[in-house]
Formats: structure tokens, sequence, C-alpha cells
């Protein structure tokens, strides 16, 4: 089946502070905030959530396709992804701008504080399925983008008919009320974090009812304690898969995000298809950096059924 991933493509910029930052923000002061952390490391790595997410559904076994802009600072990078079975024909190349970058610090906890810059993906909304990736696709990802192409791309996929994940996440806070609202309206799914959750409903008003009603499923990512799958009227707890090493929090929801699919390309059931976007969201915090991470088919599938002790055929 053929998966149209959208959503950005950036370089990451990882930093570790050996602190906590809520030690150094003042509650009192917060209308006034101004506070700089002097990190222990910084690590450039290869980053954004289209290319996170195709990255760790090619080692699942799919070959995905992305849809994306970049910048004349891409070449190496898109190498690299065609290497390790992703499909970029349909990422284009911005002349005389770069590609965007990702700027996030982590404390000793586990927190994080992030900043991102467009660049080359403000020019995203330019692209469409119709001329930009023709043929057959099975299933689209509508994730962290160009508030604008997320628009766009919501609007396309209705108008082709087009199944579609509808994963907000970051730009709920640029995008409008009545914008996430016709995203989250007739996807195949809408996955978010808790936190995300409560901002989706207070921008639509939607109650938690009401978003699900509107999707055909809701998952919620829950952290350390895992995640919730709202399919066909039933609530799924799906539980975290505990990591060997736990490095570095930055993409694993995006590889969350590719268990998911893979268990849907498959039509497993829901508790299996949680499950395996438990043990490939924990495969990513096992490394540093977000593509950084190997395994084989068949050793995922090995430790799947270490962690749940039944066979999941891929």
């Amino acid at each position: 089946m053929t998966v149209l991933i959208t959503g950005s493509i950036a370089y990451d910029y990882i930093m570790q502070f050996p602190g906590y930052f809520k030690d150094h923000i003042l509650p009192e002061k917060i209308a006034s905030l101004s506070v700089s952390f002097l990190v222990d490391s910084m690590k450039k790595q290869r980053g954004g959530v289209a290319t996170n997410i195709a990255y760790n559904l090619a080692l699942l076994g799919e070959r995905p396709r992305i849809m994306a802009t970049v910048g004349q600072d891409f070449g190496e990078y898109r190498v690299w992804l065609e290497t390790n079975g992703v499909d970029t024909s349909a990422i284009v190349e911005i002349p005389d701008d770069f590609t965007a970058s990702f700027f996030v610090s982590t404390d000793g906890e586990q927190n994080q504080i992030a900043m991102f810059y467009t660049g080359a993906m403000a020019h995203a909304h330019t692209l469409s399925f119709k001329r930009h990736a023709p043929g057959k696709i099975d299933l689209v990802v509508i994730s962290p983008n160009d508030p604008r192409a997320m628009v766009q791309y919501v609007r396309e996929c209705k108008e082709l008919h087009l199944p579609y994940i509808y994963d907000p996440s970051q730009q709920i806070i640029r995008l409008e009320g009545d914008q996430l609202a016709d995203g989250v309206r007739g996807s195949t799914m809408t996955i978010v974090n808790e936190y995300e959750f409560e901002m989706l409903k207070n921008k639509t008003g939607w109650s938690d009812e009401r978003v699900a009603a509107e999707t055909q499923t809701l998952i919620v990512t829950l952290g350390e304690k895992g995640s919730q799958i709202l399919a066909g009227g039933k609530a799924i707890h799906i539980p975290i898969v505990p990591p060997r090493r736990q490095a570095d929090p930055t993409g694993v929801g995006d590889a969350y995000r590719a268990g998911i699919i893979k268990g849907y390309l498959k039509k497993l059931p829901w508790d299996i298809t949680g499950k395996l976007g438990s043990l490939a969201a924990t495969y990513a915090l096992e490394e540093y950096g977000t593509q950084n991470h190997r395994y084989t088919v068949e050793e995922f599938a090995a430790r799947y059924r270490e962690c749940f002790g039944n066979v999941v055929g891929l």
C-alpha cells in the first residue's frame, strides 16, 4: 500500500541541560520571562516530523513517500533517506533557502523547550497531491507543516476522497479552531498527545465525546502512561514498552505514529496496532537523535513477542 507523508523536514539541533528548567523559572515573574540555559552538549541531527515517521515506517518494511519542501542544503539528507528506503520523489527543493531547523533543549527530567525555524517549509502550500504526487495513494499523513499547507491538504484529501491521518501536534497553536475542526472531521485517524488534546478541545469548543465522534479513530498519547485508542466506541489502553536505556525523547511520538500506520496497513486489531506504536516509540527513545536507531523487521517482531507474549505478522 502507498503511504504519502506530508509534514516538516528539518535539521534538529539537540541540546542537553544538566539541571531542571523548573528550578530557574519564577512563577511570579512569568509575565517578564527572560532566562538563559547553559547546555552541556549539542548535536546536529536529521529530523522533521515527516522524515521521522517515514524513516521508522521504512524500518518496519514499508516504502513511504514524502511530499514536502526543502532547501538548498538537502542533498545529503535526500541520499540518506533513499538509502534507507524512503521515496523522496515528491520532495521539492526551494532554491536560495534553507531546510527548516528545530532547536530543542532537554533537562534532567526529560522536559523540553523547543523552537522551530520554518525556512523552506514555508513553501509547502505550493504543493498539491494532483501535481506533485500523482498515482495511487492509500493513506495520507497530514503532520505538522506550514499551516497553510495543512489546511490545503485536508481540503484536497476530502476532494479526492483520500483517507488521511490528522496529526496537528505542534501546529495546534497556529491553526484556527475551525481549521482544526475541519481537519479532525472525517479523518481516518486523529493523533495528539494529552496536552495537545486539551488545546484542540479548547480551540474547537468540542468535548471529548465530540472529538471522538468526528474522527473514525482518536488516539491520545499519554507519555509514561502509554496511550489510549478510541475506536468503534471502545477505549483501548496501550502500555509503554520499558526502554533498555533512556537516551532522548525527541522523535518518540513520530516513531509511535509509524507503528500505528504499520498496524493500520496490515489491518491488525487496534490493541496490536497500539502495541506496535509503543514498541516503535521505545526504539527511538533508546538512541540519541530521531533517526539513529535501527532494527530489522525480524528483530522488531522478536522483541514484540518478548514484550507482549504473542506473535505478530509484519
